[in-house]
C-alpha cells in the first residue's frame, strides 16, 4: 500500500507542471498528491485550457512506472474508474455515471471531470480535475458539476479529493496485479455500450463515425464503419451519437 501524502496550495499554475518540476529535481514521491484551490494555467488533453477558479477540484499525483507495469498511457483507464468509483458511491448514489473513451467521465452525458497524462523519466503525472461546484465552459461540449446533481455533499473540493485516493490506489493495484485486460473489462462495463454510434476526427480534421466495437488489448478503440470495415483508433476524441 502507497504512502498517501495530501499537500494544498492556495494557487498555482498548474498542479501538473509542478509535480514534474519536482521529478525534474529528483524529488519524485510515488503517493503524493498536490491540490491547489486555484490554477492560473490549468491545461487539458491536447493543450486545452482548463478553467481553474476557486472551488472545483484541481490536483496532481505522481505514479512510479516499474518496468513489469502494464503499458504506461493505460492509466488513463485506471483514473477513470477511480473517478467512477468515488462519485458513484460517494456523491451520486443511483445518478448514471458513464465511462467514455479515452478518458472522460460523463453525468447526464455532460463531461464531469477532467484527466491529463504526462510522463517525466520513469513517473507518470496524473492531473485530475473534476466540476465540484461549476461546470466550466469548454466550447461545444456539455458539463456538468457535482453540485448540478447532489448539492448536499458538492462543497468542497478536499473532500472529494478524500474520496478519491482509495479507489485510484485500489484500481492501481488491480492494474499491477490482475493486468491490463482486467482493467479494460471493468472499464468497458461502466462505458458506452458496444454498438454505440460513435464519430472521431481524423488526422485530415474531417469527420469518421460508426460503430463502437470494444477495445483491443492496448486500449484502442475499435471502430466499425458503415461499409463493415473495422479501425483501431489509439489517440483522439469522441462523440457519442
Amino acid at each position: 500500500m502507497l504512502t498517501t501524502r495530501i499537500e494544498t496550495v492556495a494557487e498555482t499554475a498548474s498542479t501538473n507542471a509542478d509535480l514534474k518540476a519536482r521529478v525534474l529535481n529528483g524529488d519524485g514521491q510515488a503517493g503524493l498528491w498536490l491540490r491547489a484551490e486555484k490554477q492560473s494555467g490549468g491545461v487539458g488533453r491536447l493543450g486545452r485550457k482548463w478553467e481553474s477558479p476557486k472551488g472545483n477540484l484541481y490536483c496532481s499525483t505522481m505514479i512510479e512506472i516499474a518496468p513489469d507495469d502494464p503499458p504506461p498511457h493505460t492509466l488513463s483507464f485506471v483514473v477513470s474508474l477511480a473517478v467512477h468509483e468515488m462519485l458513484k458511491s460517494q456523491l451520486m448514489g443511483d445518478t448514471p455515471i458513464l465511462l467514455k473513451w479515452p478518458n472522460d467521465v460523463l453525468v447526464e452525458n455532460a463531461k464531469i471531470c477532467g484527466i491529463l497524462l504526462e510522463r517525466v523519466g520513469n513517473f507518470i503525472v496524473v492531473g485530475i480535475g473534476v466540476n465540484v461546484v461549476f461546470a466550466p465552459n469548454i466550447g461545444e461540449r456539455a458539463t456538468i458539476s457535482i453540485q448540478d446533481v447532489n448539492d448536499q455533499n458538492a462543497n468542497d473540493a478536499a473532500a472529494v479529493l478524500g474520496f478519491l485516493v482509495e479507489p485510484m490506489e485500489n484500481w492501481l493495484q488491480q492494474w499491477r496485479s490482475k493486468g491490463l485486460a482486467h482493467i479494460l473489462e471493468q472499464w468497458t462495463k461502466r462505458a458506452h455500450p458496444v454498438g454505440s454510434i460513435v464519430t472521431t476526427s481524423t488526422a485530415d480534421g474531417s469527420k469518421l463515425s460508426g460503430q463502437f466495437s470494444g477495445l483491443k488489448d492496448d486500449g484502442a478503440l475499435c471502430l466499425r464503419k458503415p461499409d463493415g470495415a473495422l479501425i483501431e483508433i489509439h489517440a483522439g476524441d469522441i462523440e457519442i451519437g
